[in-house]
């Protein structure tokens, strides 16, 4: 990964959002512990036991990684194009079988609205919004695999605050409708979503989190798949991956399924970093 495997990992504990989706970002190191301390019936006493070092734990943050410049924020739509443009995952980002989609990229004017009856449809970009872009990409089909859809997508406020609103009246959708209809033959079912500002169930990457789970249905897809979206915010700036199940996937590596949730971790934590990148004071 671009950014090391030290940032991936603390992002895989805090992104995936404090048991939201149990995964494997954990060492094992408390694998069979008892709650007192081991010595149950037939184990030896404490002198006669081996002694080893306790482990150290990680400091944990105190801060957010990021401060902003203010000469570097975005002003107008240009600025902001330009820094999504610069910031929004591609297939690289995701791993080494993922391809481009066509149309790859969203266009210019692209806003998804979520209506009253639970159904997503397009819009007009909300003047708070300076813009917005959504990158596609895949794992085309290939024998027992079904197809696996993935995008990313890189919103460019114009303030903290209005990106604040976005986190949530995302956390609100899933709230207001855990059944929805994405488009003609597809839609998400059982939604249920969490949030974790900076600090808070082992967030320690970005200024606010969320994360949201549910059951993704498909004509022309054979049973129930997986459904995942990560959102995460640094300063004025979104950033988004979402993951539409197929079959032969699942969201944890198995011995008979491909795991998908590092790829779709790595593609935030890439976008999160590029956004730092693109906004912090430079040293």
């Amino acid at each position: 990964m671009a950014y090391g495997d030290r940032r991936l990992l603390r992002a895989c504990c805090g992104l995936l959002l404090g048991g939201l989706v149990a995964t494997g970002c954990s060492d094992g190191g408390d694998e069979g512990k008892r709650p007192d301390g081991g010595k149950g019936k037939g184990s030896a006493s404490a002198s006669a036991a081996p002694t080893t070092a306790a482990p150290t734990a990680a400091p944990t943050p105190t801060a957010l990684d990021f401060v902003p410049d203010p000469k570097r924020a975005p002003r107008n739509e240009a600025d902001a194009r330009r820094i999504a443009l610069a910031v929004v995952a591609g297939p690289d980002a995701w791993g080494p079988d993922y391809v481009k989609r066509t149309p790859h990229l969203s266009g210019p004017t692209y806003w998804p609205v979520l209506g009253k009856d639970c159904a997503w449809g397009t819009g007009v970009r909300p003047s708070t919004v300076l813009y917005s872009v959504t990158a596609y990409s895949e794992i085309p089909a290939e024998g027992a695999r079904g197809t696996l859809r993935v995008a990313a997508t890189v919103t460019v406020h114009r303030s903290e605050s209005d990106a604040d609103w976005e986190m949530a009246g995302t956390l609100e959708e899933a709230l207001r409708c855990p059944d929805q209809k994405l488009r003609d033959g597809e839609r998400i079912s059982q939604l249920i979503s969490l949030g974790n500002p900076f600090g808070v169930g082992g967030n320690f990457t970005a200024t606010d989190s969320l994360g949201e789970r549910g059951l993704y249905l498909a004509d022309g897809v054979k049973g129930d798949q997986f459904y995942g979206w990560y959102q995460s915010r640094i300063g004025q700036v979104t950033v988004a991956t979402v993951v539409k199940g197929a079959p032969g996937y699942s969201e944890e590596e198995t011995s008979t399924t491909v795991g998908t949730v590092t790829g779709q971790v790595q593609a935030l934590v890439t976008m999160i970093e590029r956004a730092k990148d693109e906004l912090e004071v430079q040293s």
